[in-house]
């Protein structure tokens, strides 16, 4: 049997943060439940964030709803404070994605509070799904952002990534997730990054968020790969950006990321050609809008199995 590994699609989360067109609700939905029918583990659906900073996501409640019916697969929710992760919790999502930010000044200006405070903010959360009675049922991963350098601040310690993971677990993480929000990260830094974590975590899951701002996402993707991580995010057509870090352009794309790990030899269950017809539609809700990807362009080989059909 080939090795699995996990692919969480962050279109409808970090690809819509920054796009200038409101998606409906209902497109949303479609978008998640398409998705979820090509293959796709995990689906990180919306964000619980004040309407007056992202308007994309005012319909959170709403898409959540939406996305309760088992399918499956994982609908998760970014969460950055208690507030928004009370309303993902009172929405009845199964896995919670809290974010903290490496860079004191990333984490200043996208939450306005220091790395230390957002920790603080965390064990609160961890406090309120103990006092709901929901430890064992909802799930909660924890993104470091920035942590392969800033756009505002330049270098990040990796020291200092590894002591806010080994805190995150403390506190109640159930996966840890490092993430190179502005695309300064390399594969050598990559391996680093996730052996020093690794061993310092154990056997808690890692995962892995990239950008292809210099063209490095798949190859760092790689570098984590040989450092054992198995779970990464994605985003279609590789739409993503943190309105927060100045530069912060481009997600890897979830085609053309499923197509590596397939030739490489791993079992993402996805269904790469479901996913280039679902990029076309949000294509048509996104006009003017950057999309990336060589699959959507070039198409598969005609040489191409997905590992499952090889193992078979």
């Amino acid at each position: 049997m080939a090795e699995p590994v996990i692919l969480r699609e962050v279109g409808l989360r970090d690809g819509l943060q920054m796009v200038k067109t409101i998606v409906s609700t209902q497109d949303k939905l479609d978008f998640a439940r398409t998705a979820a029918a090509a293959g796709l583990p995990e689906i990180e659906a919306t964000s619980f964030v004040p309407p007056h900073i992202i308007p994309q996501f005012a319909d959170a409640a709403e898409v959540a709803a939406g996305l309760l019916k088992p399918m499956g697969t994982t609908i998760s929710a970014l969460v950055v404070n208690l507030k928004g992760a009370a309303r993902a919790f009172d929405a009845g999502l199964r896995k919670v994605n809290y974010v903290v930010s490496a860079s004191e000044a990333h984490s200043l200006a996208n939450a306005r509070r220091s790395t230390d405070a957002a920790l603080a903010e965390f064990r609160l959360i961890v406090a309120d799904r103990k006092a709901r009675g929901l430890d064992g049922q909802v799930v909660l991963g924890c993104g470091i952002a920035t942590a392969f350098g800033c756009t505002l601040q330049g270098e990040v310690s990796e020291q200092r990534v590894i002591e806010i993971a080994e805190s995150l677990a403390r506190d109640g993480a159930d996966e840890i997730m490092a993430a190179d929000t502005v695309g300064y990260g390399s594969p050598r830094q990559v391996r680093r990054m996730f052996d020093g974590l690794a061993a310092a975590l154990g056997t808690l899951p890692l995962a892995a968020h990239f950008h292809d701002t210099r063209g490095l996402g798949l190859a760092n993707v790689t570098a984590a790969l040989d450092a054992g991580v198995r779970r990464f995010d994605a985003s279609l057509g590789g739409l993503g950006g943190c309105p927060f870090a100045p530069g912060a352009t481009g997600n890897i794309n979830t085609e053309d990321t499923a197509f590596m790990l397939e030739a490489l030899g791993f079992d993402t269950g996805v269904d790469i050609t479901a996913l280039i017809a679902l990029r076309g539609r949000v294509e048509g809700w996104l006009p003017g809008e950057r999309f990336s990807g060589g699959i959507s362009r070039a198409g598969l080989p005609k040489t191409f199995r997905r590992a499952m059909d090889q193992a078979a």
